[in-house]
């Protein structure tokens, strides 16, 4: 190759480089929460001697730490709005019991009784949201009120404690989808079909959200920074799907159907954040609520709708709570709120409200979790786990508000 086609191709090479590490910088929040992530699980399980990443020390941290995410799943959007809720953690302890009650004392179905509880967090999220919305009480003291009138209705309908006798419901937590494709070798079938799929799927999304944007006329994301985002990813699910297809035992493991709930809570709600008119609303009013109200937009059936949707994921994390425990008690659900807000700080929702999104929600949850995992298997006192909760979560407010301040 001549000296006078050389230069060229080096500066083109230069200027991707440069395209590359711009694009970054630009989205160095998103980036940095999962680099910490992915830090936080490699320091733990050199910690930990390789015991935080065995098959089923993994499913253990999915199944303990669902509830997180399925509140974090509601609390980001509550937040964007500029509100907050304080109630969920109640919530969960009275809805729980409600469900206890109906199957182990008025003998109703485990189905129906599942069905009821989520029409009983629906009507507490539409109390709650009247009083928000159309009253004009502040989120936070509507809320404070909640906790302390769900969690003493909890105490007062459980008593002491009420056990599950229903396996069927029990198995909500515990069991594995069917193995219906047999085991390949030691690994579950399913669950590698499954991961092959969630693969194709990323690389489905990503290209097509890239050709969207260059239709439009924009400006989309160096084509480099997409592949390289796509190796990283595919890499982890090939990990995940690892472990998860080892897990369990000879007749049950793979995929487990607390896995499956959280999965399909978090793509239907991204999807009613990302791509309709509500989510946008909801972004509008947490942005600027003065001028989505100059602008048509009915922020009193955004605010409303909000806490009906934060009813229902509690109703939802109730369940799957229960079903862990296999025992409602008033105790249920003790700080679940706090977990749920620093999951969603910590996974880049900003204090100011209208910024945030549902996946750094759940990659915030996973920090949580994998600290708690981590420091459990380590035998770490609890106070101790709450100090370093709480510095984890001081950091990432505290680094959100110096990025704005470096910005501005």
């Amino acid at each position: 190759m001549s000296s006078a086609t050389a230069a060229p191709a080096k500066k083109q090479e230069k200027n991707e480089t440069m395209s590359v590490l711009r694009s970054v910088a630009n989205n160095a929040r998103q980036y940095g929460i999962v680099g910490a992530l992915l830090v936080i699980v490699l320091v733990f399980e050199i910690l930990t001697r390789g015991v935080l990443l065995k098959p089923n020390s993994f499913v253990s941290l999915i199944q303990q730490n669902a509830y997180v995410i399925i509140l974090a799943i509601g609390m980001v959007m509550v937040i964007i709005a500029t509100h907050i809720d304080l109630s969920v953690g109640s919530l969960v302890a009275f809805i729980g019991g409600v469900c206890a009650l109906l199957m182990e004392r008025a003998g109703v179905n485990w189905g129906l009784a599942i069905v009821i509880s989520l029409l009983v967090g629906l009507v507490i999220g539409c109390w709650q949201g009247f009083w928000v919305a159309y009253v004009g009480i502040p989120g936070f003291i509507t809320t404070l009120a909640g906790m302390l009138m769900f969690r003493g209705l909890a105490t007062v309908i459980v008593g002491e404690s009420v056990p599950i006798t229903s396996n069927e419901f029990r198995g909500i937590a515990r069991n594995y989808l069917p193995n219906i494709l047999g085991f390949w070798g030691p690994f579950d079938g399913l669950t590698i079909v499954l991961g092959l799929l969630c693969i194709a799927a990323l690389v489905f999304t990503q290209l097509r959200k890239r050709a969207r944007i260059i239709k439009v006329g924009l400006v989309p994301e160096p084509m480099a920074l997409t592949i390289i985002k796509l190796v990283i990813f595919s890499i982890a699910i090939i990990f995940v799907t690892y472990l998860l297809a080892s897990s369990g035992n000879d007749t049950q493991g793979g995929t487990p159907i607390m896995l499956v709930i959280v999965a399909v809570l978090v793509l239907v709600y991204n999807f009613i954040l990302t791509r309709t008119v509500f989510g946008r609303h909801v972004y509008a009013v947490g942005g600027n609520r003065k001028a989505a109200i100059l602008s048509g937009i009915n922020t009193k059936r955004v605010d409303f709708m909000l806490f009906v949707h934060m009813g229902f994921l509690s109703a939802v994390a109730a369940v799957c709570m229960l079903s862990r425990l296999a025992s409602a008690t008033a105790q249920a659900g003790m700080e679940f709120e706090m977990d749920a807000i620093a999951a969603c700080f910590i996974g880049g929702t900003a204090v100011t409200g209208g910024i945030g999104t549902i996946p750094g929600a759940v990659v915030g949850a996973f920090v949580m979790g994998v600290i708690n995992q981590g420091l459990s298997i380590m035998g770490v006192d609890t106070a101790i786990v709450k100090t370093i909760k709480g510095l984890v979560l001081l950091g990432a407010v505290a680094f959100d508000i110096l990025s704005k301040r470096k910005k501005s």
